[in-house]
């Protein structure tokens, strides 16, 4: 009987799900049943002002994007999770990031002073941090100290110096004020990223610009000539709902098509040379 049993649920086939209609006609419908929209950038940021006029929010609320990944690399290999730090275009926030610069000479002490750094020191923080007596949202170092700095590179983990992430190098002004202004993000559960971009009540073409320099920023850590990284893109204010965004546009062009095009060209412009040669 348990057999019988079993093959009956076997036998009995799933019911099928219906396809998802494109627009609904009525005002009123239920969601499930169409495809989610797909909106232009400025169509949607438009939208978000909008609503915070009808729903009499804070104009001022921050403005988030969610960005779906595809980490996939050839030969089942994947990008790893990452983070980043951008330099938007246009500031949204008052807030400053807290910069350690490492250093022994005193000249360059002094200049990192001057130029904002938080914290300044040597080898002489090294016990401090490892206590979390001393804590920074940044930090970076002379190429002459970074030997002695070994001992925190398992404690500061990818905020340890590097020249990968431009927080080791000579030019202490450059890399304070970047790093006191820059934006973070990373990547969460494997492959999304939430992140704000900018204020509501900023500009169009400003949100508009901070937005396309975090996803061109995001597109770096896959190579070009594989399928793009962003796979979906999502904005939100923080009282609105999520409106999913069309990529076309945001996404930076990868110019591969006009390659193939010019290299077709240029050895059909050959073959004719060749041909003669051999003749």
């Amino acid at each position: 009987s348990k057999r019988s049993r079993q093959e009956k649920v076997k036998e009995t086939p799933r019911p099928r799900r219906r396809p998802l209609l494109s627009k609904p006609v009525d005002d009123v419908y239920l969601t499930w049943l169409y495809r989610r929209p797909c909106y232009q950038l400025e169509q949607a940021v438009g939208m978000l002002k909008r609503f915070q006029e009808l729903d009499f929010t804070h104009p001022k609320q921050f403005v988030y994007i969610t960005v779906t990944l595809d980490m996939a690399l050839q030969k089942k290999k994947k990008v790893d999770p990452f983070s980043s730090s951008v330099a938007l275009p246009h500031r949204f926030t008052d807030e400053v990031n807290k910069v350690l610069v490492f250093t022994e000479n005193q000249q360059e002490a002094e200049v990192a002073q001057e130029h904002g750094a938080a914290i300044v020191g040597g080898v002489e923080l090294i016990k401090w941090i490892l206590e979390d007596e001393i804590q920074a949202d940044f930090y970076v170092a002379v190429p002459a100290i970074i030997p002695k700095l070994i001992p925190l590179r398992n404690k500061l983990k990818r905020k340890y110096p590097s020249t990968r992430r431009n927080s080791l190098g000579s030019d202490i002004p450059k890399m304070v004020q970047f790093f006191r202004d820059c934006h973070e993000y990373m990547v969460q559960d494997e492959n999304i990223i939430k992140t704000r971009i900018a204020r509501l009540d900023m500009p169009t073409e400003h949100i508009i610009a901070n937005l396309k320099t975090v996803i061109h920023d995001i597109c770096t850590f896959k190579p070009p000539d594989l399928d793009p990284i962003v796979r979906r893109l999502v904005i939100r204010s923080s009282t609105s709902e999520g409106l999913l965004l069309d990529l076309d546009g945001i996404l930076p062009q990868v110019e591969k098509g006009e390659e193939k095009e010019e290299n077709a060209v240029e050895e059909n412009q050959q073959k004719p040379v060749q041909e003669s040669v051999s003749t």
